[in-house]
């Protein structure tokens, strides 16, 4: 089954040298952490904050690309968790049919985030994450670890 997710927060991870996007389950509060790079951490951030470049960065040019393509994102899902890697699709309505495109989960959801549309997890990687190591994890951060957000 597929749930719902929103960006709730974006965690800079200084025992790893990595970013973090923290996701949040509508329903039931549950959080979904994924590790990420400095440009996506970046391009999420720029997405959620809704500050755009005088020029287009990466995922802007992806983005453009579809619109002037009469794409459309429809939706992005995270569909798997294999060897601590997450997998994810992109999914597209071009010429009136739906195409599923392979993704980093971190480049799906700078997209999402650009095109508005939701971002969905398999519910059963929400239960694989939903581990005490990762609320104790969470509940050692302090909250200028999480910048204007809130988790």
């Amino acid at each position: 089954m597929l749930v719902q997710v929103k960006v709730r927060g974006l965690v800079f991870d200084p025992h790893q040298n990595t970013f973090i996007v923290i996701l949040r389950e509508e329903e039931n509060n549950e959080v979904l952490p994924i590790w990420i790079g400095r440009p996506e951490a970046n391009a999420i951030g720029l997405a959620v904050e809704g500050v755009f470049s005088q020029r287009p960065l990466t995922h802007d040019l992806i983005s453009n690309i579809i619109d002037k393509l009469n794409a459309k994102i429809i939706s992005v899902v995270l569909t798997d968790l294999k060897d601590s890697t997450y997998y994810s699709k992109i999914h597209l309505c071009y010429n009136d049919s739906e195409v599923a495109i392979d993704s980093r989960p971190s480049d799906a959801i700078a997209l999402a985030l650009r095109a508005d549309a939701p971002i969905f997890v398999h519910d059963s990687l929400v239960k694989k994450q939903s581990s005490e190591d990762i609320n104790t994890w969470l509940e050692g951060l302090r909250p200028e670890d999480f910048g204007k957000y809130e988790v």
